[in-house]
């Protein structure tokens, strides 16, 4: 069983990228995985802009990832890019924090306009901080991620069926990344 850190990059409280987060976390714990949630607006805004490594809660989150198998990484989209607190939680964890680690890049929406800032913005930072592997990232609108009457997340059945393969692939990639290696 590998263990999955999924991060929010939302800085909001009623956030559909962490209601998506939380969808695609319920998949991967199906398939047996240990998925920890964790929210960046969780972490003082001053330890995250001063860049104060040492801040406890960033030391924390630091530890999070350095335990984790594999990182699911959920984002909205403003203005093109991923969100500024994801980018700043990225810029407090070490250099090479997601070494041999695989990864799901995930974003959120207004428009389709924005579908490839998972591509063109996320994938490069996500590379150069050492990801064993990064997955197919994904991209769902946001009037796609609706609230059920009883608070429940709801995907659309298009939207969700289409990301069921990219859930799979990053499961498999994970399961690839933590099987032993065997040697004759």
């Amino acid at each position: 069983m590998a263990t999955v850190l999924s991060v929010s990059g939302s800085p909001s409280a009623t956030s559909r990228t962490t209601r998506l987060l939380r969808h695609v976390d319920a998949r991967l714990e199906a398939r047996g995985h240990r998925v920890v949630p964790f929210e960046a607006r969780s972490l003082p805004a001053h330890a995250l802009l001063s860049g104060d490594f040492g801040h406890p809660a960033i030391v924390a989150a630091a530890e999070l990832f350095a335990e984790a198998d594999g990182v699911v990484i959920g984002t909205p989209v403003y203005k093109a890019a991923y969100s500024g607190l994801l980018k700043a939680l990225l810029d407090v964890l070490p250099q090479y924090a997601l070494t041999g680690k695989a990864v799901l890049p995930l974003a959120t929406g207004g428009s389709t306009a924005h579908v490839l800032a998972v591509d063109y913005a996320l994938r490069p930072v996500l590379n150069s901080m050492g990801a064993g592997h990064i997955t197919q990232g994904w991209f769902v609108l946001d009037r796609h991620i609706t609230v059920r009457e009883d608070g429940a997340t709801a995907v659309e059945r298009e939207t969700d069926v289409l990301l069921t393969p990219v859930v799979d692939g990053f499961a498999t990639a994970l399961e690839r990344l933590a099987a032993p290696v065997l040697t004759c």
